[in-house]
């Protein structure tokens, strides 16, 4: 049997796909089942990798996380992603538009670093300092990178120590899932593609977030 992606539904009514963010899994999601799940059948999955998937032999690039999906996820569904969670659902709506109903991604960018055409997204230096540092230590890089999540919130110390005791809850994730993530942002663009989206489209953004900008 072919490795496919663990992922868990609840509710009923029209298909809600949740797509997490990196170094996560979709357990960062429950809070919103008791909402959500009265108005949508939810499949919430772990991105390869991460959380309870397994991680493919493949290399690690947004096309490999998309294969894995289609594999498991609904015939035609709405799609809420968070950070590269929302990358790879845009992806999937540029891609396979005849599965994606609408689309709607949170905190996330179509091209996540700066460039000269394009101000508003995360620095190189930050980027680059992860990978760095995740290679020395990947766990406390992981709790950095949720901390940074947390910056300007009214209840960050509850909100960090909520994060931690969801992130590692089914174990560690794949270290060249965490790897393969990272370069997934730093490379993917899908700012023309973006503009073709045929879907009815929300994009949501943190008043407070650094790493995507409301800019």
């Amino acid at each position: 049997m072919a490795l496919q992606p663990y992922f868990e539904q609840i509710g009923s009514g029209p298909d809600l796909v949740l797509l997490h963010g990196w170094g996560v899994h979709g357990g960062i999601f429950e809070s919103l089942y008791p909402t959500l799940s009265q108005h949508f059948r939810i499949t919430n999955i772990d991105l390869p990798g991460f959380g309870r998937s397994p991680m493919p032999n493949d290399d690690y690039t947004i096309e490999m996380m998309a294969q894995q999906l289609l594999k498991v996820i609904p015939e035609k569904a709405h799609y809420l992603g968070w950070s590269m969670g929302g990358l790879l659902a845009t992806y999937l709506a540029c891609h396979h538009p005849e599965r994606v109903n609408k689309l709607i991604t949170v905190g996330s960018n179509p091209h996540f670093l700066v460039r000269d055409d394009w101000p508003y997204a995360m620095q190189p230096n930050v980027m680059e300092n992860f990978v760095t540092l995740l290679e020395e230590d990947y766990e406390t890089t992981l709790i950095r990178f949720l901390v940074i999540q947390t910056l300007g919130s009214e209840t960050q110390k509850q909100d960090v120590q909520k994060l931690k005791e969801t992130v590692f809850v089914h174990g560690r994730p794949a270290k060249k899932a965490l790897r393969g993530g990272l370069n997934v942002l730093k490379k993917v663009d899908l700012r023309q593609q973006v503009s073709r989206l045929c879907q009815p489209t929300l994009r949501l953004y943190g008043r407070l977030d650094s790493l995507v900008p409301v800019k």
